[in-house]
């Protein structure tokens, strides 16, 4: 049998990235990096009245323990369960940012442990925005590092991957020294979860708040003193060698921070979708699509979306967010893809969109880039149209900002404007200071 390898210099590029000093950042990746919290709180704040959110609340404040950070929803609860549940509670409306190279959503799962860490030592926003995005840019590192086999034998980066990258920004701002982030690092191996079988239900928003919680919970351990395997992520025995069948680690790529590809969701449903629904956007601005005139539509997609995006049948709201053919029929039937609220059990047993669905066909083709979708429409009158479209097209960074805060309002109303600007007032400001004024605790939301 032919030796694996791996990337020995993996975890030490990731002791390097977590102790990278904050000025040494590039300026545009810490504004990206800022957007993104503000995208993570929105789509936080945006799940309040979501089932799963009422779960998790429950649950920590069900736990108990020495509150030192604070939940959605107004709670205040210790660090690891805080962000558990703010983890949780802001994947939960499937509507956070999504990284391509590491295959999973970035902010849901770093951002709840870099966030509770910062309220717990009284640390500086722009601290908290430094460590989310050194341990995004981890977490990116072991997702290249596992390759795309480990998402597609079942695999939720967004959970495995991305624990690794909660632990570093938890890490950081813990002060953790590189042999304690070695540690750190080490247990998480032992640590990270989060299966794709989840897709669909609870579980799923679950996997970015384990995530969450596995960073604050590793960080913590190591500072205590808990010793690990040297090096738990590329070692003999290590995660990628237990859960990928990648036959070396990442590559060394010259670009030192890759998150800046990070996409921001502007429909509520897998991003795996939104190639898709560009698309058809772009049929319907060629050409007014009355529905009952479409004889068919063929979806073309890369094959790796079939397992995650092709549930042919919703039979909730949740579901009908990871089906090609149920979106493709509420694009053509006008139905905005946009607003969470839309997605409900009643969408999903609407007899016309079933009718719609029935009409669109799935194909795939390897050539198609996973991050692209190729659309044709075929009309009764023998007319043809086709487009196609790719997610890592380039917008600039104010446009992207643009489009994020329109997507706020839509959520928030005006109350998205007032944390916008609070935000972006926020460098200097502490960490503690923003979970008050920005609606994590009792009494704020009235005054927004």
């Amino acid at each position: 049998m032919k030796e694996r390898r791996y990337d020995v210099d993996l975890i030490d590029t990731l002791l390097d990235l977590a102790q990278r000093p904050h000025e040494t950042l590039p300026s545009e990746s810490m504004r990206l990096a800022r957007l993104s919290f503000f995208d993570w709180m929105v789509c936080g704040l945006a799940a309040a009245d979501e089932p799963v959110t009422q779960k998790l609340l429950r649950f920590v404040e069900e736990e108990g323990g020495r509150a030192t950070a604070s939940t959605f929803g107004g709670g205040r609860a210790p660090a690891r369960a805080a962000a558990l549940a703010n983890g949780t509670i802001s994947h939960a409306l499937d509507y956070d940012d999504t990284h391509f190279a590491h295959i999973g959503h970035l902010s849901v799962g770093i951002y709840p442990a870099a966030f509770a860490a910062g309220e717990e030592v009284g640390g500086r926003m722009k601290e908290v925005h430094a460590a989310f995005l050194l341990g995004a840019e981890s977490a990116i590192r072991v997702g290249l590092a596992l390759g795309p086999g480990h998402y597609e034998r079942g695999f939720h980066q967004t959970a495995t991957a991305g624990a690794f990258g909660a632990t570093v920004a938890a890490g950081r701002l813990y002060g953790l020294n590189r042999d304690q982030m070695r540690a750190a690092l080490g247990l998480c191996s032992t640590r990270a979860s989060g299966l794709k079988n989840q897709f669909g239900t609870m579980g799923k928003p679950l996997n970015a708040g384990i995530a969450a919680a596995n960073g604050i919970e590793c960080a913590r351990l190591a500072a205590l003193g808990l010793t690990s395997a040297d090096d738990g992520i590329s070692g003999a025995q290590g995660f990628i060698a237990t859960h990928s069948d990648a036959a070396t680690g990442a590559p060394d790529l010259p670009n030192p921070f890759l998150f800046d590809d990070i996409r921001y969701k502007l429909h509520a449903c897998c991003h795996g979708t939104h190639a898709m629904i560009e698309a058809l956007l772009k049929v319907q601005a060629d050409r007014s699509i009355d529905a009952a005139e479409v004889q068919s539509v063929t979806i073309t997609v890369h094959p790796k979306w079939l397992n995650v995006c092709d549930i042919k049948q919703p039979r909730t709201g949740l579901e009908v967010k990871f089906s090609y053919v149920w979106l493709a029929a509420m694009v053509l039937s006008g139905i905005s893809t946009s607003s969470p609220m839309r997605y409900t059990d009643a969408l999903a047993n609407d007899i016309s969109l079933k009718g719609l669905a029935q009409k669109v066909r799935v194909a795939t083709d390897p050539s198609v880039a996973d991050t692209a979708a190729k659309v044709a429409l075929a009309y009764a009158d023998g007319t043809e149209f086709a487009q196609e479209h790719d997610l890592m097209a380039q917008f600039p960074i104010d446009e992207i900002e643009g489009r994020v805060i329109h997507k706020a309002q839509t959520m928030l109303g005006e109350r998205a404007g007032t944390i916008w600007g609070q935000l972006t007032r926020a460098g200097g400001s502490d960490a503690r200071d923003i979970a008050k004024s920005l609606v994590f605790i009792d009494g704020v939301a009235e005054s927004l």
